[in-house]
């Protein structure tokens, strides 16, 4: 069996790059926006009041560079990349939506799309799984995309569940869309894979008219193209604490129906890694693209949790910093999306994926991320971090030791991109140690980590780490928090 692959860089350039034509039989994208959020507003275009209830969306989505470079590649397609039906649909859109997040997330889609229909075999499918306020556009763009080619439109699917609030304004939204395509009329359906039990209540009302009961074959059914499956809740076993994570249950009737053992399944935006776990779970091979470290971090936990340490070493990873070079790389990226990422990367790797990245703002901005660790059989204590990519100076040190003091942590780790300097070190070196009874010794309080020893030493975190201060962490957060505890 072919490695499994996991990218960590932009999903566009690692499908034009690094993923040959027709080459995946499956590919499920769930695209990187809170689908339970109201988006009416933010498709209407109008105005600066309307911002504060689109902050989510305009986050990831926004009218920039990167969606005008986009546009105008679909528009003059000089390489013939794009079928015409996408290039005068887009144009189109544009006359209709303007300038704005909206057409800018199609931009993205519509790009993406025409790759992902590429590399898929002729047998292929395609879930794309959206937002009910943006699946009548992400439609038209898929239509334009594999319908101009021989694909076929199968199924809008309706995933309905029954967990969240619900609004005393409007009928209560339970439902995402899940758009199904295929590249051509021949394709892999395994409705028996997928067959559900009748309840008693329907085995009753099949009976013959002789009274006697359907036989055995019967009893199973094919799933209509309204999902069933509870979304997680807050207390789930299988929740993560990543906000837009879906049940395996829902992934398992995709995969289990759109391939077979030893298919390649590709999700571009793999996020937690639902779709990836299932697949191993389920024999497929499969291939994982993220842009954030965050979630490349999380499946590797993840794999290794449920499949043990030799599946997840086994991963092929790439796009990840093995050197020094790669990793400045990282750090001086202009691409606004990833302008922590260097910080989220280098944290990681040093505590191999057991820290909790911190987003927030405010007085503990300069903290990018704390860890805790056992001090004891019931009893933890706890490590801030600090990570600079230039213009370290003593002062940082100093800085740091305040920040332990407000934070009531034991240690501290400032990694950084430069050398230190002595001053620096003996900075650090006289906030003295910590001693660590049950390790049976000393720890500097404060210690400075250079990325390259990180990615050419292979210096990491020694210490015990404390997992289940980090879940009680997940489970204490707000929703808005949950996604930076990971």
């Amino acid at each position: 069996m072919a490695d499994n692959k996991l990218f960590y860089g932009d999903n566009l350039d690692i499908l034009r790059k690094k993923i040959k034509d027709e080459t995946i039989d499956l590919c499920y994208i769930d695209p990187p926006f809170n689908s339970k959020r109201n988006y009416n507003q933010i498709y209407n275009n109008i105005g600066n009041e309307d911002r504060a209830q689109a902050q989510a969306f305009m986050d990831t989505w926004t009218w920039d560079d990167l969606a005008i470079a986009g546009f105008s590649e679909i528009l003059a397609n000089d390489d013939g990349r794009f079928q015409s039906q996408l290039v005068a649909l887009i144009q189109g859109l544009h006359k209709v939506l303007g300038e704005g997040p909206l057409l800018a997330y199609l931009i993205s889609m519509a790009l993406r799309v025409t790759e992902i229909q590429r590399v898929l075999k002729n047998e292929g499918s395609f879930y794309l799984h959206c937002d009910p306020t943006s699946s009548h556009y992400l439609k038209l763009v898929l239509d334009a995309v594999f319908c101009s080619q021989g694909g076929d439109f199968q199924n809008e699917v309706i995933w309905n569940y029954q967990t969240g609030g619900a609004s005393k304004q409007r009928y209560a939204r339970k439902h995402d869309v899940i758009l199904f395509y295929t590249k051509s009329s021949k394709f892999t359906f395994n409705s028996d894979e997928i067959r559900e039990p009748r309840t008693e209540k329907s085995l009753a009302r099949a009976q013959n008219p002789a009274g006697a009961r359907i036989t055995l074959d019967d009893v199973d059914k094919l799933p209509t193209d309204v999902f069933q499956i509870p979304a997680l809740n807050p207390m789930a076993i299988e929740r993560l604490g990543y906000p837009t994570q879906k049940p395996e249950a829902l992934l398992e009737r995709i995969i289990l129906a759109s391939s077979n053992a030893g298919d390649v399944v590709l999700d571009a935006y793999c996020g937690c890694g639902t779709t990836v776990v299932v697949a191993q779970k389920l024999g497929r091979q499969w291939i994982g693209m993220d842009i954030t470290y965050q979630s490349i971090s999380l499946i590797l936990r993840r794999l290794e949790k449920a499949f043990g340490a030799a599946v997840s070493n086994a991963v092929k990873t790439d796009g990840i910093p093995r050197d020094i070079k790669s990793a400045e790389a990282l750090a001086h990226k202009k691409d606004d999306r990833l302008r922590k990422e260097f910080e989220k990367w280098a944290v990681l790797t040093y505590t191999n994926n057991r820290a909790i990245i911190n987003e927030k703002k405010g007085a503990d901005a300069g903290i990018d991320a704390v860890a805790y660790f056992m001090t004891g059989k019931n009893d933890n204590a706890k490590i801030i971090f600090q990570v600079k990519s230039g213009g370290v100076k003593r002062g940082d040190i100093a800085t740091l030791r305040g920040d332990m003091g407000r934070e009531n942590a034991a240690l501290a780790i400032l990694i950084t991109l430069e050398e230190p300097s002595r001053p620096m070190v003996a900075e650090a070196k006289a906030a003295g140690q910590y001693r660590h009874e049950t390790m049976g010794r000393n720890y500097d309080r404060i210690s400075i980590v250079t990325v390259k020893e990180i990615v050419e030493g292979g210096k990491r975190l020694e210490i015990p780490m404390s997992l289940e201060v980090v879940k009680a962490a997940q489970r204490a957060a707000g929703p808005e928090q949950q996604m930076d505890l990971l």
